[in-house]
């Protein structure tokens, strides 16, 4: 029944994305600030807090209930086209991390990062994208 009523008011409403879900983690952070502002006794910061805060829930349930998808579309590309290449990065040094059977390089020549085989002592890298060879020890 509650599922039921869910289900028909967002018919029709744009719902969540990335962007929806960075605004509610921003919204968290800020209010948590603001009540630790709120118990040190510092009035000021904790007004912003709160101000930001509410700004962020208040446009996060706008953009929920909204039904111009295209808008509310543009503005999750224009999001993850300015957040999207950090993420990646991340992801890309986490994968490395918990990557045990290689190593990996830059190239000092153009900087492309490159990958060889662990345990091997010292081996001759070549660059697949500038084709600089140089020595490493993995």
């Amino acid at each position: 029944m509650i599922r039921n009523f869910f289900s028909r008011l967002m018919y029709g409403r744009y719902g969540s994305d990335q962007l929806n879900l960075f605004l509610l983690g921003a919204w968290l952070v800020c209010y948590l600030l603001a009540i630790l502002f709120n118990a040190l006794g510092i009035g000021i910061l904790n007004t912003i807090c709160y101000i930001v805060a509410y700004v962020a829930i208040i446009y996060s349930i706008f953009r929920m209930f909204s039904r111009n998808y295209d808008k509310r579309r543009r503005e999750n590309d224009w999001y993850l086209a300015k957040v999207g290449p950090i993420l990646h990065g991340f992801r890309q040094k986490r994968a490395q991390m918990r990557d045990k059977d290689h190593k990996y390089f830059r190239c000092p020549s153009c900087g492309q990062t490159l990958r060889v085989p662990k345990g091997k002592g010292k081996i001759n890298v070549r660059c697949r994208n500038c084709g600089a060879s140089f020595q490493k020890k993995t």
